[in-house]
């Protein structure tokens, strides 16, 4: 559950805090979240994640800003040390989403748009996301090339992550799927490099023009979790603390 991934991942960051630190450090405790209601029926997952870190009675506050939560729990972190009320503070976020069936995950999904002028004219996230895509090439002239370009550029920076829900390049799938066809003894596809591979139908098929799949996220599990404190003390931890 979420709880739970976020402890895996504060277990995993207090384990790289080169000289360490306790829960009761923590002064206060920010969580992203965006949906665990709809997920999984849980409220204040923020008190839960403090709970279970053993931050408990230190202040825990949930930031629902859908894709954004987490960036916004460490905004209001940063806030929170730059006011002077806090020295050290954890923010980070938790996602459990792939407990639910397909249509229960959609609707969720699509409950972070505006349910009376979004979600009543039709719009699905990737339609959403595509009617901008559009918009954004009638203005500019971008081209469908021009996103595979992004597509490539994003799943590259996933490989370099190994808890990455999909760990791997362009290049990578395409050459997995190259291997299987000669395997299996199918025709070999002539693909040039990524674009050309990006281009074939048959591996990236539309979701909602111009976005084909590798353009769009997966639905998935995950957390993540940042150690914030006042720059005075940074070198009580560390003798490289990230500005």
């Amino acid at each position: 559950n979420t709880r739970e991934l976020f402890v895996q991942a504060f277990n995993e960051m207090r384990d790289s805090v080169d000289r360490g630190f306790e829960p009761k450090d923590i002064d206060a405790l920010y969580v992203g979240n965006a949906a665990s209601e709809l997920w999984e029926t849980q409220t204040t997952i923020g008190g839960m994640c403090a709970d279970w870190i053993g931050s408990v009675p230190k202040p825990a506050t949930k930031i629902e800003d859908a894709c954004a939560s987490s960036q916004v729990a460490i905004r209001e972190g940063i806030m929170g040390i730059a006011s002077g009320m806090y020295d050290i503070v954890l923010a980070g976020g938790t996602e459990k989403m792939t407990d639910l069936p397909v249509d229960e995950t959609t609707l969720t999904i699509a409950s972070a748009a505006d349910t009376l002028y979004e979600c009543s004219a039709g719009f699905t996230f990737p339609g959403m996301y595509a009617a901008m895509a559009v918009a954004h090439m009638h203005e500019y002239g971008t081209t469908p090339d021009d996103l595979m370009k992004v597509a490539i550029k994003n799943h590259n920076n996933g490989a370099l992550n190994p808890q990455a829900h999909f760990p791997l390049s362009i290049r990578d799938v395409m050459e997995r799927r190259i291997a299987k066809a000669k395997e299996t003894g199918q025709p070999i596809p002539s693909w040039a490099d990524e674009v050309e591979f990006l281009r074939d139908p048959r591996f990236n098929p539309p979701v909602a023009w111009p976005l084909m799949l590798f353009d769009c996220c997966p639905v998935t599990d995950g957390a993540a979790c940042v150690l914030l404190v006042a720059e005075e003390i940074a070198r009580s931890f560390t003798d490289t603390p990230i500005y």
